[in-house]
């Protein structure tokens, strides 16, 4: 391996590394503390200057000729199966991907049944903060007749704390277990209802794909800028210490959950529009979406 392989691999690393924090709303101090790391191999890390034992790893990866996955365990590699699955899929491009996906969802119940008919009477906002979900989704419950859920809230209520609070005594994960037991209630009490999520719920695979499995979804979208002057008109500062960088962060958050954000049904931007142009535009587009739906079901004999 040359020293421009080893640079790009350390590169990328660190780059995923910071990728995945920010998709999971996790500051480099949490994410050390969590993983028992200082936060300064952490930032060598993120930087492309990390342990360099990753490197003998790819070596001997390449020397085998598989790859790094399958030197480290996990368990896409456990089977002659799931290997055969992986080249399957290997190269592919994203439609194919969400292609075998959706097969795949349908082979083992996902997307079929009572669940899939009642997706068009949950709505769930999805988005980073800032975008409109809690005013929104609301003001969209009301219009619809629906309950409106805000998935904080019943967090809150199942944990007895805020999520900041059970963050900070319990940790990410036991946050996400929370956020998980609070969807899957929400889902087993109502048949119809408007949810406004929170924006880091993307990083827990299961839980956004249990979100998109039952729910028409909708990704809110506003610009960095818009982001952030909205949760600082908010009061609400707790990602943006001191402020600064405080776009940055955010833009960099959206890179590292756009690919998600984009698996919904539906995308709105809030950007440049006063409430009511807001609210006016998505009930519009959102109605006119779900009468489409539904005259495509009722075409296909659903």
């Amino acid at each position: 391996m040359t020293p421009t392989d080893e640079t790009e691999l350390l590169s990328g690393l660190g780059q995923r590394v910071k990728l995945l924090r920010a998709r999971r709303g996790m500051t480099r101090r949490v994410l050390a503390g969590e993983a028992d790391v200082s936060e300064r191999h952490l930032a060598n890390l993120e930087s492309g200057t990390g342990n360099v034992s990753i490197l003998v790893l790819a070596q001997v990866a390449q020397a085998l000729n598989c790859p790094l996955a399958e030197l480290l365990g996990d368990e896409t590699t456990s089977s002659p199966e799931w290997l055969s699955i992986r080249r399957l899929l290997q190269g592919r491009g994203a439609a194919e991907i969400e292609r075998a996906l959706r097969s795949l969802s349908e082979l083992f119940g996902g997307g079929v049944g009572q669940a899939a008919r009642l997706r068009e009477r949950r709505i769930a906002l999805i988005g980073l903060r800032g975008a409109g979900k809690s005013t929104l989704g609301q003001m969209l419950a009301a219009r619809l007749g629906y309950p409106f859920v805000e998935l904080r809230s019943e967090i809150t209520r199942l944990a007895g704390c805020a999520p900041v609070e059970i963050q900070a005594l319990y940790g990410s994960n036991a946050y996400r277990r929370y956020e998980r037991q609070a969807l899957e209630e929400t889902l087993q009490t109502h048949t119809s209802c408007v949810i406004a999520t929170a924006g880091g719920l993307v990083g827990d695979t299961a839980t956004f794909e249990t979100l998109l499995t039952h729910c028409f979804t909708v990704w809110l979208r506003a610009t960095p800028e818009d982001h952030f002057n909205r949760v600082l008109s908010q009061g609400d500062v707790r990602q943006l210490p001191g402020n600064r960088n405080g776009v940055d962060d955010i833009r960099l958050t959206l890179e590292s959950r756009a690919g998600f954000y984009a698996k919904a049904d539906m995308g709105f931007d809030t950007s440049g529009k006063t409430l009511e142009e807001a609210f006016s535009g998505l009930a519009g587009m959102l109605l006119a979406r779900l009468a489409a739906e539904k005259s495509g079901a009722i075409l296909m004999g659903d």
